[in-house]
């Protein structure tokens, strides 16, 4: 392909069809940071839900049961991390590695044990999620620039996808406007002082972690049944560290981590498009380079940002409440 062909629209497509997989993700580790618990977990509780939701998606041929299948486990391992690391008070950069690394060959082996193709799941077929066309969207395909931003950039999309878009400002609204905010981010900032006011710091902390865990199962549910339509082994890919990043880059604040968030959708989909364009005077850049992409925005990130960024002061910390 020669760089004449490159279409800055399909990027912006590839960006929106990418973007929530970092976005669920990412509000995930926002809800469990914000309330002072480190979650290394989440590229784990991705691949145990992405899994799930192909495995049971594909035997009941309903991707929604697939999708509350998933919510269900991710959920659960999500409780897991918060009785080792609020309960036991245990180490939470370990126990979130720990899990990543046992999820990781755990549905790996299972995937194996059940369908016996090499670690995968079969292809989903009738059980991927369909796309949804907005009203009035063929209608309007003709009209230059807005009839391309209604029918190609916005419409189009599985139901995750808008649910996710929409997800970032109802974040917002309970981070900043509900009394489960408020708790919340008053036991990731100080949980003694919130422990003096009468707030229950261990159950807000499981609250948050429940809730990062059903977010963080959807990231992994889009992955397989939707982008997808079948569960690889590992196919997360870095995916959850990525939506770290994308909370340090948006200072934990879930406008501007949305924000990080489609940055590197925007690189990702920039990876795939630039891959074999042929560039004036450069040539065809080799696929490794190209692969590196995502990671060298991940460490340039976090070289400029990290110093600036001001995570919660009591993240990390576990609470022993004062006698």
């Amino acid at each position: 392909m020669m760089f004449d062909d490159f279409q800055f629209a399909s990027i912006l497509v590839s960006t929106v069809r990418n973007a929530p997989v970092l976005i669920f993700a990412a509000m995930a580790g926002l809800f469990a940071e914000r309330s002072g618990v480190v979650d290394l977990a989440l590229e784990g509780k991705m691949l145990a839900a992405a899994f799930v939701s192909a495995a049971v998606g594909f035997t009941t041929q309903n991707p929604w049961l697939g999708i509350a299948a998933g919510i269900a486990v991710s959920a659960a391992i999500a409780l897991l991390q918060g009785f080792v690391s609020i309960t036991q008070k245990g180490n939470q950069l370990v126990a979130g590695i720990a899990l990543n690394i046992a999820l990781s060959g755990l549905t790996f082996v299972l995937a194996q044990f059940f369908f016996m193709q090499g670690g995968r799941t079969p292809d989903l077929g009738a059980a991927r999620l369909s796309t949804i066309v907005l009203p009035g969207a063929e209608a309007v395909a003709g009209v230059p620039v807005i009839g391309w931003i209604y029918s190609s950039l916005l419409s189009g999309h599985t139901i995750l996808t808008y649910l996710a878009f929409a997800l970032i400002p109802l974040v917002h609204w309970v981070i900043y406007h509900t009394r489960f905010g408020l708790r919340l981010r008053a036991v990731g900032e100080n949980p003694h002082a919130a422990d003096a006011a009468g707030v229950n710091v261990e159950l807000t902390r499981f609250m948050a972690m429940l809730t990062a865990g059903v977010l963080c199962s959807l990231s992994g549910a889009y992955l397989s049944i939707v982008q997808s339509g079948f569960f690889l082994r590992d196919m997360s890919a870095g995916n959850g560290y990525l939506a770290l990043t994308a909370l340090v880059f948006g200072n934990w604040r879930p406008v501007y981590t949305a924000l990080g968030c489609l940055m590197f959708g925007f690189f990702a989909a920039l990876q795939v498009q630039i891959e074999g364009v042929v560039f004036p005077v450069i040539g065809k850049v080799p696929g490794s380079l190209i692969q590196m992409i995502p990671y060298v925005v991940t460490v340039v990130v976090l070289a400029g940002l990290m110093a600036k960024s001001v995570a919660p002061k009591a993240i990390g910390q576990p609470f022993v409440k004062s006698r």
